[in-house]
């Protein structure tokens, strides 16, 4: 026997089979010693953003005419034209959630609303490496509640939105006296962290299974929090400059009437994080209540939410569209600013680097229908180009995009929510 050729002892052994032998029943990390090379996936995308309308879309003016390669957009998506080759549209593809408006946060978290949400899952996997992990944006609403969300944690908790535009530019770059009150705020709230932990471990003993379960939740999130403060704190003197040419918004357009203003400054504000490597996980939630537009000189008969329940009436169904159209453009100019922008890391653009969903949680607002949810992604690399119809009596269900879209990320993700597989063969 040669005693120059080495055998590594982990050949031919599997990672089961390795932790069998340790007899310790842990999860390790992917070790590349144990890679399977035939099947490595570099990430095709490195960002991840999502924007969704609380009061849905009409379907009828979103999805094309013919299933196949897109070759005309109709009403609502004719904006999106020039994007036709890098972008995919689905319909038939829900979560087989419950109908209301109460289960519109179904769109980011599956069978059940307000379960941990995609694009925290995303956060949690790639945005750690970023001063914020993930950005909760909201247009329309005036001041945000926790009534609506898009987000929420792993504990199920909705994550708060910012709505101002100035709050968020001086969120991504903060001026000396902003991070000086930053780092003394962190410090404070941390030592309130530790008390409080202090004050719970001491009832903890009297406490039911039941409660204790939620104890051990509030733990939970509480390590998280204490996670970000301390991330922040590393950070927090450091000098964030805003790229060459940005400045900051000198009005905060939170009327919910001027919803559309507030989208663009919001939308400009995200490519700047994008492009800073300041977030690689944004939401944006487009609100609906009773605000009156005007579009094209042109004032709307009805309020947003009252044309969202048009019973079929054209007209409110054309003003409806035409507020949705008006989204789009919104959108349009989002992606051409990320498609004209220099990536931070791979030497493409931002829209190449950048997965974009375009979705909602409600499939037609007038009657409170969960069911068909519109879905078009643009960007981050994917196979585009075509318009997906689904079957709803198949079993191929939204949940099987996002778990595509995950590996797309560089995720090894197989199951979402109520999934039944994954789109891989449409879109990677």
């Amino acid at each position: 026997m040669n005693k120059n050729i080495y055998i590594s002892p982990f050949k031919g052994i599997d990672r089961r089979q390795f932790l069998k032998g340790l007899g310790a029943a842990i999860a390790l990390p992917n070790l590349e010693t144990f890679a399977d090379k035939k099947n490595e996936k570099v990430a095709g995308a490195r960002n991840f953003v999502a924007m969704g309308t609380y009061l849905g879309w009409h379907r009828e003016s979103f999805y094309p005419k013919t299933e196949g390669a897109i070759k005309e957009l109709p009403t609502t998506t004719k904006p999106l034209e020039k994007f036709a080759s890098k972008m995919s549209i689905f319909s038939g593809l829900d979560h087989r959630a419950p109908n209301g408006h109460n289960a519109w946060a179904n769109y980011m978290c599956g069978r059940k609303p307000g379960a941990y949400s995609l694009d925290q899952m995303i956060a949690a996997e790639i945005g750690q490496e970023s001063r914020f992990s993930s950005l909760q944006l909201i247009a329309g609403s005036g001041e945000p509640s926790a009534i609506k969300a898009i987000s929420f944690s792993k504990n199920g908790t909705s994550l708060p939105m910012i709505a101002r535009p100035t709050v968020l530019y001086r969120k991504l770059f903060p001026t000396a006296s902003d991070r000086k009150r930053a780092e003394y705020l962190l410090s404070t709230g941390t030592s309130v962290l530790d008390d409080v932990l202090v004050m719970t471990q001491t009832i903890q003993k009297d406490l039911s299974s039941k409660d204790k379960e939620k104890l051990s939740e509030y733990y939970d999130a509480i390590r998280t929090v204490e996670k970000d403060m301390a991330k922040h704190l590393k950070n927090v003197n450091v000098e964030i400059k805003a790229p060459s040419g940005a400045t900051a918004p000198d009005s905060d357009p939170i009327s919910p009437s001027l919803q559309i203003e507030a989208s663009n400054m919001l939308y400009d504000l995200l490519v700047l994080a994008l492009q800073s490597d300041s977030t690689r996980v944004a939401t944006l939630l487009l609100d609906g209540l009773g605000q009156v537009f005007s579009l094209d000189g042109r004032k709307l008969g009805s309020g947003y939410h009252g044309l969202s329940h048009h019973g079929n009436d054209p007209n409110m169904i054309r003003d409806l569209v035409s507020i949705e159209k008006a989204h789009m453009a919104c959108l349009a100019r989002f992606l051409e600013k990320l498609e004209s922008t220099q990536g931070s890391v791979t030497g493409k653009n931002l829209l190449d680097e950048t997965i974009v969903v375009a979705g909602t949680g409600m499939g037609n607002a007038s009657v409170h229908d969960n069911k068909d949810l519109p879905t078009l992604v643009v960007g981050g690399g994917l196979k585009h180009g075509k318009y997906h119809k689904f079957d709803r009596k198949g079993n191929v269900l939204l949940g099987n995009l996002y778990v595509s879209l995950q590996n797309q990320l560089g995720m090894n993700s197989t199951q979402f929510s109520n999934s039944t597989g994954n789109l891989n063969e449409v879109v990677l």
